[in-house]
């Protein structure tokens, strides 16, 4: 497996940062090298925040932000919105998406393949409350293929316990069951 790059788009509150380094976590665990971390701008809820998580089966030495990803989690769907989410995607690329809606069309040439949940709802029938990152973590895991759910529920024990870890470990499961995954050539 050559470098992945992941952008993960988020608001502040939900998770998008603890998303990048569960990821992180489960590739390590995989015995891949990893690098993640986050870009804040104004640190409140609400406001939007990108995070970025890199690994490879070499070491990882870049420690810049993404501008290149080959994926794209988008945790707030309002940020679809945003005319440059989609910037610098690499050719055959990956979106993560939470919606409750279907996704409609092709919105970069370079996108290649969407895994679309609506996460949301996931996790307040899971959690409780609107925290949709790990769900989003087990549907890239099932559209990708590039990191396996058992790794992810590994993942998670570096950050979570107790009646909380499993919650999210069936959030996640969810997520990799039930996302609906779009493909073009």
């Amino acid at each position: 497996m050559s470098a992945k790059e992941i952008r993960f788009h988020g608001r502040g509150g939900q998770g998008a940062v603890l998303a990048a380094r569960m990821l992180a976590s489960a590739c390590a665990y995989e015995g891949k090298h990893v690098a993640s971390f986050p870009m804040y701008g104004f640190e409140r809820r609400g406001m939007p925040v990108v995070a970025f998580t890199r690994f490879d089966t070499e070491p990882v030495r870049e420690k810049t932000q993404i501008y290149t990803p080959d994926c794209l989690m988008v945790i707030d769907p309002t940020l679809l919105e945003i005319g440059n989410l989609y910037e610098g995607l690499k050719p055959g690329g990956v979106l993560i998406l939470n919606s409750p809606k279907p996704f409609n069309g092709r919105p970069s040439d370079n996108l290649e393949k969407a895994g679309v949940i609506n996460a949301t709802q996931v996790a307040l029938c899971e959690i409780g409350r609107d925290i949709p990152n790990t769900c989003l973590i087990g549907a890239l895991a099932a559209t990708t293929g590039w990191v396996t759910l058992e790794s992810i529920f590994r993942g998670f024990g570096d950050y979570l316990e107790g009646d909380m870890l499993e919650r999210n470990i069936r959030n996640a499961q969810r997520g990799y069951n039930e996302v609906e995954v779009y493909s073009w050539d």
